[in-house]
C-alpha cells in the first residue's frame, strides 16, 4: 500500500535549503576549526554578549546536554567562558572571550558576503519574502497560538472525521 500526499515533504526541503545554505559556510569554519555547532553558539555570543545558557541551547537549537559537551570544548579552545550567574547561582551564563569575538567578526564577514551574493542571485525582494514567511511560518507552527489544529487534541480530530 501506498499512501499519497498532495503537498511536497516541507521539513525536508527546509533541511536541503540549510544543506545548501552551510555548504557555503562550513569552509570557512571547518577552515578555523569550527562546527557548525560552535558557529551557532559564537553568533549567538556576537549578537547578544553574556548569555545564560538556557538561552544559548534555545537560541542555537541545540539540546541542553549536547551544548555542555559543545561549550566544554569550547572552552578548552579559549573560544568561551563560563560563569555562574550572579544574579542567580544556580544558572551559568556563558560569554565569547577575545579569541572567540575576533573569529565571530573574521567569520561574519564571510558569512554577511554569502548573504549579499544571494541577495544579487534572489533579488532583494524575494530573500526579504524569504525571510517573512520563514518567520510566519515559525509563529504559526508555535504551540499554544491556537494557528493550528494539533493532531493529538481529540477536538481537532473530531472535528476533522466529521468533516
Amino acid at each position: 500500500m501506498s499512501t499519497t500526499f498532495t503537498h511536497r515533504n516541507l521539513p525536508r526541503l527546509l533541511l536541503q535549503a540549510r544543506e545548501s545554505v552551510m555548504a557555503h559556510n562550513r569552509p570557512w569554519l571547518r577552515e578555523h576549526g569550527l562546527s557548525d555547532q560552535q558557529w551557532r553558539v559564537l553568533r549567538v555570543l556576537g549578537e547578544h554578549g553574556v548569555v545564560e545558557t538556557g538561552r544559548v541551547a534555545r537560541e542555537a537549537y541545540i539540546l541542553g546536554p549536547s551544548l555542555t559537551g559543545v561549550l566544554a570544548r569550547m572552552e578548552r579552545d579559549g573560544l568561551v567562558r563560563r560563569a555562574r550567574d550572579p544574579a542567580d547561582q544556580r544558572r551559568t551564563v556563558v560569554e565569547a572571550t577575545a579569541r572567540g569575538l575576533k573569529l565571530v567578526n573574521k567569520l561574519s564577514h564571510a558569512v554577511e558576503s554569502h548573504y549579499q551574493w544571494m541577495e544579487q542571485t534572489l533579488g532583494k525582494a524575494k530573500l526579504e519574502q524569504l525571510y517573512r514567511l520563514l518567520d510566519e511560518l515559525i509563529d504559526s507552527e508555535q504551540p499554544g497560538t491556537g494557528k493550528r489544529p494539533r493532531l493529538a487534541d481529540p477536538e481537532s480530530r473530531r472535528a476533522r472525521a466529521a468533516a
